[in-house]
């Protein structure tokens, strides 16, 4: 088991909260990683039909058979239960006594504040950092934005398109079905693939919307299903115009490059070296690494972008309350001065000095204007978000 950088905020949580919900994508590791941590509990899977059916018809003589408590994978599967969890919680001092996993993050947040609230302790727990495989991670840029960072992937030697492919299907076909009957499958999985088209872009509804051939209520409900289930993400605007006119829509991202990269239909990873979403892939997976960073140590989110009216921008924004980092991503090899021209701006309305470029070259610089050049394989160490 690969030692996940999370599993130390699962230990401070076990020591606050009677329960602790591990929310994530499906096959982010959840239960490999709280099944190694409290492996003294018993483990129960409400994927299951038979255990489902138990624990719906008869959850009070369900939650009977684990008065120590146990791990329950998939838990926003069993709605009902959450009420008779409240009332065993409460007549329990204990700390840690339920594990709950879900890879929805809608209905599982949507049961526990209506049922669990102030008991339950959260941690996100996203795919592999790239700290977190080292020596096991692809050598290239190009292999790490076609293979991702999903954990199965480097647990046995998937022919990484097809895993891919079965991991959409699957998404649709249970999640979807989940979270809504979404009557034209085949329509929602196009519509994950324009997504795609996106990374890195303002999100406009209403131009997804013509492309989709549905409305743009339509569109933000699904935009809705991909977050809820950790497909992808709004990286907010940076609130704070400087006395300029800024953009305040948000820009999208997935939570893994891979699968992005999968939606675009990328076949291989030589193909990535002249695609034209090479740039914007590079740019998503530096974005993720930064929030698997933040989330890990159980971190709120604190990363926006900053644009203004006139196209000036900066890719990444980290707002730590007492300072704000600005970072520009390059996907070249080569430092150029184009690299700092977002940087200058930014430091020129703000007062701030200093600022960070992340680039896919192996040099890092430290020049003496503040500027930082960080390659991407010294971004944990040079970055501590």
């Amino acid at each position: 088991m690969v030692l996940r950088e999370a599993q130390q905020e699962l230990l401070s949580l076990a020591k606050q909260y009677k329960a602790i919900a591990v929310i994530g994508p499906r096959q982010s590791g959840k239960t490999t990683l709280v099944r190694a941590v409290f492996s003294m509990k018993p483990y129960v899977s409400l994927e299951n039909p038979d255990i489902r059916s138990f624990a719906l018809e008869d959850p009070r003589g369900f939650l009977e058979q684990f008065p120590n408590g146990a791990v329950f994978d998939e838990v926003q599967r069993t709605p009902e239960l959450f009420s008779y969890l409240q009332q065993v919680l409460d007549e329990n001092p204990d700390v840690a006594q339920f594990i709950l996993t879900g890879s929805n993050n809608f209905l599982l947040q949507q049961n526990i504040s209506q049922s669990l609230a102030g008991r339950v302790g959260y941690l996100n727990l996203l795919p592999f950092a790239l700290s977190e495989i080292k020596d096991s991670a692809p050598k290239t840029i190009n292999e790490k934005l076609f293979k991702g960072f999903y954990p199965p992937l480097y647990d046995k030697p998937f022919e990484i398109q097809k895993w891919f492919s079965n991991y959409i299907r699957t998404y649709i076909e249970r999640d979807v079905r989940q979270l809504k009957n979404i009557e034209n499958l085949v329509v929602f999985e196009r519509f994950m693939r324009l997504c795609a088209g996106r990374i890195g872009q303002l999100l406009n509804k209403s131009a997804l919307a013509i492309e989709v051939g549905v409305d743009s209520k339509t569109i933000e409900s699904w935009i809705g299903i991909l977050e809820a289930s950790f497909i992808l993400f709004r990286l907010p605007p940076y609130h704070n115009n400087f006395n300029k006119r800024i953009v305040k829509i948000p820009k999208l991202y997935f939570y893994d490059v891979g699968l992005a990269s999968a939606l675009l239909g990328v076949q291989n990873a030589d193909q990535l070296e002249l695609h034209p979403f090479r740039g914007s892939l590079f740019e998503n997976m530096v974005v993720v690494e930064l929030l698997k960073q933040c989330l890990n140590k159980g971190k709120l989110n604190n990363l926006y972008f900053w644009r203004d009216s006139k196209g000036n921008e900066i890719d990444i924004v980290i707002d730590n309350f007492d300072a704000l980092i600005p970072i520009e991503v390059k996907s070249g090899k080569t430092i150029t001065q184009d690299y700092f021209k977002g940087l200058r701006f930014w430091s020129t309305i703000t007062g701030f000095k200093g600022g960070m470029v992340i680039y896919a070259g192996a040099d890092y610089q430290k020049r003496s204007n503040g500027f930082e050049v960080i390659p991407l394989n010294l971004l944990t160490e040079k970055i501590d978000n």
